[in-house]
């Protein structure tokens, strides 16, 4: 009789796994279901974008303007809180009184912070809905490392989708370098060699500056598979021997005088890039936004700019197996408790990600990348972008960069604490690269990066 009832509870057990497997997880928060979208019905929702600047505004306003012709009985007030920063902390105090917007500008540690809430709105509901969703071509037509973005948060749903991006490039001074006879570095060993070489060219010069030292040592964990954060489990995984060893490397760079950061410099690296006064140090390569391709350039002197930039991908550990970081804003859906108003705010968010005109229109405002593969098939787009070059035509150059290495991208996991991992290791970074010279010269550099780590995941897991 024992054997029998053992029996039954294994044979139950399996069944109940069985339809665990077979059904699948139950998406967080609120769901869609049957409900419907009625045309007819009055709907106001809001949206929260940085859109405030002079380049952008009249790009979204008239999308918006495009939009609600579209479907007349929605009204989107659009609002400008500020900055990225900004737009999150007034959500964030918004949720705990139930007047948040419907629909926002967001980063995926922004996410992860709004999720305690349980307002967000997972997408895959919406993304395959036979009447509402997204068509095959439109999925596909997304640049796949920008789209997975949304993927990031652990358990495997979708929570954004991707509006426009950004990434990290390699400036270089086209000019200087022909002159020299100089190789553009593609991994970090020919990095080191080529600001050697420049260093005994120019010994007052700072050969490489790199805006983000936080950037930095994520990209360096994901181009060497070494271990940065998990969004199940231990969150935590950065502290181990490939990433000391990388950071002990970059520190003694810094120490010969042969790179420096935003941080170090007081200022984004750019301002040495572009220096042309001969009393002041400069840089002949510069990692940097490629939606900062702008402030790369140099002003010009009589009508002419003084030197050429080259733009290209940055530094590999295996370039054959490369890998850039995925930066910009995505959007985000936020549940208001209104059925109608969550559907309107999709249909929003649907028009705003995969209208390929306006993924044009904001590119050539903003130069920031368009999410969708087809803006290159614009004609207007792809004359700008074959027109390319390091003077004038900057920033589409840039562009052309970031759209060349589309297969290239990678996001970080995003949890709740996930913005504090990487506050932490950009100041790891920045604090070894100051204090190296000292413990070099007293025998106590691993004691100095030992403690940086250590430091680091303290600092992560008290947030937690």
């Amino acid at each position: 009789m024992k054997r029998i009832f053992s029996l039954l509870l294994v044979l139950t057990m399996v069944f109940s796994l069985s339809a665990l497997v077979a059904c699948g997880k139950t998406a967080p928060g609120w769901q869609l279901g049957d409900a419907t979208f009625d045309p007819n019905a009055e709907v106001t929702i809001t949206f929260y974008s940085t859109m405030g600047t002079t380049t952008l505004a009249p790009v979204a306003d008239a999308a918006i303007e495009r939009f609600m012709e579209m479907y007349p009985n929605i009204t989107v007030i659009h609002e400008q809180p500020g900055d990225y920063d900004t737009v999150r902390d007034t959500i964030k105090t918004e949720l705990t009184v139930g007047a948040h917007p419907n629909l926002a500008y967001c980063y995926p540690d922004h996410v992860a912070m709004y999720n305690r809430s349980g307002k967000v709105i997972t997408l895959d509901q919406f993304i395959d809905h036979a009447e509402y969703g997204l068509t095959d071509a439109q999925k596909a037509d997304f640049i796949e490392g920008f789209y997975n973005e949304g993927k990031q948060f652990g358990d495997g749903f979708m929570y954004t989708l991707p509006f426009s991006k950004s990434t990290e490039v390699l400036y270089y001074n086209k000019t200087f370098f022909a002159e020299h006879g100089l190789k553009v570095p593609t991994t970090w060993d020919e990095m080191e060699e080529v600001c050697r070489q420049i260093k005994a060219i120019d010994p007052n010069c700072i050969p490489l500056g790199y805006d983000s030292e936080a950037n930095w040592f994520i990209t360096m964990t994901e181009q060497y598979k070494s271990g940065y954060t998990s969004a199940t489990g231990n969150h935590y995984l950065f502290d181990n021997e490939t990433n000391r060893a990388f950071v002990e490397r970059f520190a003694r760079w810094h120490s010969e005088g042969l790179m420096t950061t935003q941080e170090l410099n007081g200022g984004y690296t750019s301002s040495l890039f572009v220096n042309q006064d001969p009393t002041l140090p400069k840089s002949y390569m510069s990692i940097g936004s490629s939606a900062g391709a702008t402030h790369q350039r140099p002003d010009k002197v009589d009508g002419a700019y003084p030197f050429e930039v080259g733009i290209t991908s940055i530094p590999q550990v295996d370039a054959k197996n490369p890998k850039v970081i995925s930066q910009g804003p995505s959007l985000v859906l936020l549940d208001t408790g209104d059925t109608q108003e969550n559907i309107a705010a999709w249909l929003l968010m649907r028009f705003l990600t995969t209208d390929v005109e306006l993924q044009a229109e904001f590119a050539n405002a903003s130069g920031y990348v368009p999410v969708l593969k087809s803006v290159t098939e614009i004609s207007t787009f792809k004359e700008k972008l074959d027109n390319a070059n390091g003077g004038d035509n900057i920033a589409y150059l840039s562009m052309k960069v970031c759209l060349e290495q589309e297969k290239y991208y990678y996001t970080s996991p995003a949890f709740n604490g996930s913005s504090t991992a990487r506050d932490q290791v950009g100041a790891l970074m920045k604090y070894c690269m100051e204090n190296y010279t000292t413990h070099k010269n007293a025998g106590t550099i691993d004691k100095l990066i030992d403690e940086a780590f250590k430091n680091a995941i303290n600092e992560c897991e008290s947030q937690l």
